[in-house]
């Protein structure tokens, strides 16, 4: 059990007045003004943001098999730095997560380090080929207990294999997270079909690989009254299915990164292979349907899409490079300087789209959970007065491919607490 902690003078998400929260054995005991606390140790929050620890459920820790981009231990660390209590490591990795060995090897090896809880994800098809469904059950019975299957880095593009997933999925209580990509209109492809592209002469990515395939996957989700998430998407015409699937009271969830939120495709100008992401950066008008959709809660939530890459994979040739950036340190300021200074989100906002759906969409049950007496103490606490300079070859992971090198953002992560322990204070990883 962790030892009585005292936050003093924090403010509950963004709240006027500032209270003290009394921790005791992992959960919150007390709230309010004038607590005792005798015996706890305190921590000065000096007017700092709460908020439930961050979930993110969207990102690549590379371990096993690439441990030269990121392992679990650094990944960990940067997610702790970043305010995430909780992340779920997708499924691409030598060998593939895609039986209850590799997910367990993942599970374990997150319990071992402790800075937050490492959910698998398991893959959807057998060595992500998308040929016969993976080990799900198994995958799903196992101690790391899957409830998410992706085959992320690559499209579930058999629909009949995709219909068979949902609903095998349903009997589980999981979820399928699709990568929405039609890869006969994207074979070749190097950016956002447009002006740009075009002016550069890059192959074109055309939204509609996106957009059918979700179409398609809303349609099929229905008819198996199964439940659909949509990673990371990138164009106002995929907004406009997800509103319409929703309306019709589809079981569909979908998520947005933090770099479709800000970047859009005028940074391609200088062919810099830091900027190549998939799905492609696209125009500044679907970067805006994406904000006012996660406003709206037509997007449910931000995941980071954290995609760690070494330098070999990441420092050369356009065509050659990797898609795919940094952003676990980084997405809490993003979502700071894209939604909440603009004032499409309050704090309330914030915790909902990156803690509260996320935690429940991947059904992490004790992540996500109210600032109450009785919950977790599971928070991170967030100076919003403060800004930093974002420097790669500072951050925790291994890689330093970050599409913000040199950018000033809003918003300091000051500590993040997992069941009552600090698990990073000022900067510092503190076990």
């Amino acid at each position: 059990m962790s030892r009585p902690l005292r936050l003093r003078g924090i403010r509950p998400y963004g709240a006027d007045d500032p209270v003290d929260l009394l921790l005791r054995d992992g959960v919150i005991a007390e709230l309010g003004t004038g607590l005792d606390g005798t015996g706890a140790e305190v921590f000065d929050g000096g007017g700092l943001i709460a908020l439930p620890g961050l979930v993110d459920l969207h990102a690549h820790l590379r371990e096993p098999g690439r441990e030269d981009a990121e392992t679990i231990a650094t990944g960990s660390a940067a997610a702790a730095l970043g305010g995430y209590t909780a992340v779920f490591a997708m499924a691409n990795t030598d060998p593939v997560a895609d039986t209850a060995v590799v997910v367990e090897h993942v599970y374990r090896r997150g319990c071992e380090i402790g800075l937050v809880d490492v959910h698998p994800v398991g893959a959807v098809t057998a060595g992500l080929r998308g040929e016969r469904l993976a080990e799900l059950g198994a995958m799903a019975a196992s101690a790391a207990a899957v409830r998410m299957f992706s085959d992320d880095g690559g499209c579930v593009h058999d629909s009949l294999l995709m219909r068979r997933a949902l609903e095998y999925t349903r009997g589980l209580r999981g979820v399928i997270a699709q990568h929405a990509e039609d890869p006969r209109l994207t074979a070749g492809a190097q950016a956002h079909e447009g002006e740009i592209a075009a002016r550069l002469g890059l192959a074109g990515w055309p939204a509609a690989a996106e957009e059918s395939i979700v179409a398609r996957d809303c349609l099929l989700a229905r008819d198996a009254a199964a439940a659909l998430h949509v990673c990371h998407v990138s164009t106002a015409g995929t907004v406009e299915i997800l509103r319409w699937a929703k309306e019709r009271g589809i079981r569909v969830s979908a998520e947005v990164t933090p770099h479709h939120l800000l970047l859009t495709d005028e940074r391609l100008a200088g062919y810099d292979p830091v900027n190549k992401v998939n799905p492609p950066l696209r125009t500044a008008a679907d970067s805006a349907a994406l904000r006012a959709a996660l406003a709206e809660g037509i997007v449910d939530c931000v995941a980071t899409d954290h995609a760690p890459h070494a330098a070999q994979d990441k420092d050369c040739e356009w065509s050659a490079a990797r898609p795919g950036v940094l952003g676990l340190q980084t997405a809490l300021s993003v979502v700071m300087a894209t939604m909440v200074r603009p004032g499409l989100l309050d704090w309330r906002g914030v915790a909902r789209v990156m803690s509260e759906r996320p935690a429940r969409i991947g059904g992490a049950a004790d992540q996500g959970r109210p600032i109450a007496v009785g919950q977790p103490a599971t928070l991170v606490l967030v100076d919003p007065d403060a800004t930093w300079t974002v420097r790669g070859a500072a951050l925790a992971s291994l890689a330093d491919n970050t599409p913000y090198e040199g950018m000033e953002l809003p918003g300091r992560v000051v500590a993040t607490l997992l069941r009552g322990e600090i698990t990073t204070e000022d900067g510092k990883v503190q076990r």
